[in-house]
């Protein structure tokens, strides 16, 4: 060992160093095949284009933590409503959150709305008047009683372990339309039930990681993307040597120490970091857009401001290439008590500002190619929970789609009499995902990345295209 030693004093030499400067380096050759070739098994990146022609480009999601209550919004249920009061005449679950009683009418009157004559609840009129648009799915189901497992399965495809997001996936195998700016972006995220979880890439290389914009903790309109201002006083012209500097010495680290995901996601980002002081400072001053739309935005009420600000970002990231945008209406859903007084505040606060949404996006020629998702991780029993509330309920619930592809005044699907299980064109949220995937042009059977000796896919073993729910 004193040999090897000699050639840099006393301090040893790694294993690395040894293969490189013994046996004229055929040790370190045989090495960087084997961490290629590993490297290729655990970094495949797709072409990051579609398999098939796309319906949509990009997609919004509108994520009601907490879990709506269906049958007080978009499930309409006479007989529900007609047999308040009286024990459910059939079996509940096995599986369930807590304690429930008798059937629980809803407290709000439905009406039917637009040509395709859609139910929608009082709770909800501006929406209403944009129900030609949407897809209303009143068949979903999943896997998980608690907040945590169904918000992960929601959002991941798996309700017991930590996977990629969908997010990430769909910004993995299509890249994003602005160099400039990140290809998944969620606003104001949650905190709770998971929280970075919802939006981590996972194993997938990390500069498909969603970028956080504020918290549920913080009001949307301080929500901006952090240190994004250069406020350093350093001109860019200096900055831009610095990084090629630090990008050159990070390069010769990889190509000495092998494949590494983390670097290479790190080394992406700190370009991504500099591209975005010139785009993001501008994306997130809306003093362009004219008091008409703010106020279409619900940004003169208090009561709208907040989720009409996020609303208006998403359609801001949507018009800008952004690939998948996520905002949370946190934590407010999850009724299991005061629910007369609790659920029409919740849809006063996000329903002017999805219908601007979806109107601004129309106008604007981007909803035929943006899919605009909303639901919350469940839905709520029929039988009531207390007095005044309803307890989780995965065994059937809705959400709905609009634009990107998706056939508009639709009613697909159906629970049983009274909302406990869906029980007609069931929809599970694993096909949920490989419907989204189709729409976007990814086949999500094809869409996979070997990781721990197997290959992953957002829909795992699971997942019927719904192809009945396509324009």
């Amino acid at each position: 060992m004193n040999h090897w030693n000699s050639y840099r004093g006393s301090t040893p030499l790694t294993r690395r160093e040894m293969l490189q400067r013994s046996s004229a380096g055929f040790g370190s050759l045989a090495l960087a095949a084997l961490l290629g070739n590993e490297g290729r098994a655990t970094s495949k990146k797709p072409e990051q284009s579609p398999h098939f022609i796309p319906k949509a480009k990009r997609v919004i999601f509108l994520f009601m933590h907490g879990g709506p209550s269906h049958m007080d919004t978009f499930d309409y249920k006479p007989q529900l409503q007609k047999d308040s009061g009286k024990p459910l005449p059939f079996d509940k679950p096995q599986v369930f959150s807590a304690e429930t009683g008798n059937l629980l009418g809803s407290p709000w009157k439905f009406k039917q709305h637009g040509e395709s004559g859609a139910w929608v609840s009082e709770l909800f009129p501006h929406v209403a008047g944009c129900v030609d648009d949407l897809c209303i799915i009143n068949s979903m189901y999943g896997s998980n009683s608690r907040h945590g497992g169904a918000l992960l399965e929601l959002h991941t495809g798996s309700d017991t372990f930590v996977r990629p997001s969908m997010g990430s996936w769909i910004t993995y195998g299509l890249g994003s339309e602005n160099q400039d700016l990140p290809g998944f972006i969620t606003v104001c995220p949650t905190l709770t039930h998971g929280g970075v979880n919802a939006y981590s890439s996972s194993f997938l290389p990390a500069d498909f990681q969603g970028t956080p914009i504020g918290n549920a903790s913080i009001p949307a309109d301080r929500a901006l993307i952090p240190f994004i201002k250069n406020e350093s006083g350093i001109p860019m012209s200096v900055q831009r040597k610095e990084l090629d500097y630090l990008q050159q010495m990070n390069r010769e680290h990889l190509a000495e120490s092998g494949p590494d995901a983390a670097l290479e996601g790190r080394i992406n980002s700190f370009e991504l970091a500099y591209r975005m002081q010139t785009a993001a400072p501008e994306l997130q001053d809306i003093s362009d857009e004219s008091e008409a739309t703010q106020k279409e935005y619900g940004l003169d009420q208090d009561v709208t401001k907040n989720f009409g600000r996020q609303c208006l970002m998403a359609r801001r990231f949507a018009e800008r290439g952004v690939r998948f945008v996520q905002i949370t209406h946190s934590y407010k859903w999850d009724q299991h008590g005061g629910l007369k007084t609790a659920l029409p505040r919740n849809c006063k606060e996000v329903d002017q500002p999805i219908a601007a949404l979806l109107k601004d996006l129309k106008a604007r020629g981007l909803l035929d190619d943006t899919l605009v998702l909303w639901g919350g991780e469940f839905g709520r029993t029929p039988v009531s929970q207390g007095a005044d509330g309803r307890d989780h309920n995965p065994q059937g619930y809705t959400m709905w789609m609009a634009g990107g592809g998706i056939k508009g005044g639709l009613q697909y699907g159906a629970t049983d009499d009274y909302g406990y299980y869906a029980v007609q064109n069931k929809v599970h949220v694993h096909d949920l995902h490989a419907t989204m995937l189709h729409l976007l042009g990814l086949d999500h059977k094809k869409l996979t990345y070997q990781f721990a000796g197997r290959d992953f896919r957002l829909t795992d073993v699971h997942g019927e295209v719904m192809y009945d729910l396509f324009a």
